[in-house]
């Protein structure tokens, strides 16, 4: 099953200091590319969460996001930098000797200090890797969910452009005899008109024939699309897990090449309209296409 490149999911993770949130959107891109909405002091993480993102996702534009929101019970210590409060009372005690100022230290003043406390640990530095490993893995389960889902769509909407093509070439198919007769036609009375009472040679209008016709065939330009539209529809049948998306748009490529080849040798209006029809299917193809993984 072909998958699309749109997807979104959303995990909130429930941890031992709190909760971790993981929202992954994925759009539409030719290589694999990724935006990162990360919390600050979670920068570290971001090759690591490259790393799994890739297991799921060969291409696209992955945009991702990480939260967290530390539990009501979590409490961190205070702590005191005992060093930096004994270097300020030994000076404060060396301005007052030396002063011979008056009043007593207390802790009301040494409070002012703020740079003797220390800054409680940042919560994400208490987090375990894992948590958001699994968040993240959770959130893509929720994405690849979505993109086979989009997949399923896009491939019902590839079979219907296919389908209009068949119909064009069995068209085609029915047409192009028809044409040679009518050139054949066509050029006898023109010669009768021109010769008057004269005998048509035909064995000359046969010569003549023959070289349109071999001019005019698209018989190997039909069985060559109709061949690269089995190998299309082939990659949509193929129940494997690899991506399909750049050997469809091969495809779309090839097709196309043989649709201007056949529009071009057509001369014949009925044919002609058919050609433009496939190409407008074959364009239909290759915008969808663009959306398949």
């Amino acid at each position: 099953m072909i998958r699309s490149m749109t997807g979104f999911g959303e995990v909130q993770r429930e941890s031992a200091i709190g909760i971790v949130s993981v929202q992954i959107r994925t759009l539409n891109h030719r290589h694999f590319h990724t935006h990162f909405r990360l919390p600050s002091g979670a920068e570290r993480w971001e090759t690591e969460i490259t790393q799994i993102l890739r297991k799921s996702i060969s291409r696209g534009s992955v945009h991702y996001r990480l939260a967290f929101r530390p539990g009501p019970g979590v409490v961190h210590p205070v702590q005191v930098d005992h060093d930096r409060l004994g270097a300020y009372l030994a000076a404060l005690n060396d301005i007052k000797e030396r002063h011979q100022l008056a009043g007593d230290l207390d802790i009301g003043l040494l409070t002012r200090f703020g740079d003797i406390f220390t800054s409680p640990p940042d919560e994400l530095e208490l987090l375990p890797f894992e948590e958001v490993a699994q968040a993240t893995r959770d959130a893509l389960a929720r994405v690849a969910e979505m993109r086979e889902q989009e997949g399923g769509a896009l491939a019902a909407d590839l079979r219907e452009s296919l389908g209009a093509m068949v119909q064009a070439l069995d068209a085609i198919g029915t047409r192009a005899p028809q044409r040679l007769l009518e050139e054949r036609d066509r050029l006898r009375a023109a010669v009768a008109e021109l010769s008057g009472d004269a005998q048509v040679d035909e064995e000359r209008l046969a010569r003549e024939i023959a070289y349109l016709a071999e001019r005019w065939d698209i018989n190997e330009e039909v069985v060559r699309l109709r061949s690269h539209m089995a190998q299309f529809e082939g990659l949509l049948d193929d129940g494997g897990s690899e991506p399909a998306g750049k050997r469809l748009g091969f495809w779309v490529q090839e097709m196309h090449r043989e649709a201007n080849t056949i529009g071009s040798k057509a001369n014949d209006a009925e044919i002609a309209r058919l050609a433009v029809e496939i190409k407008t299917a074959i364009e239909k193809l290759r915008e969808q296409v663009e959306n398949v993984e």
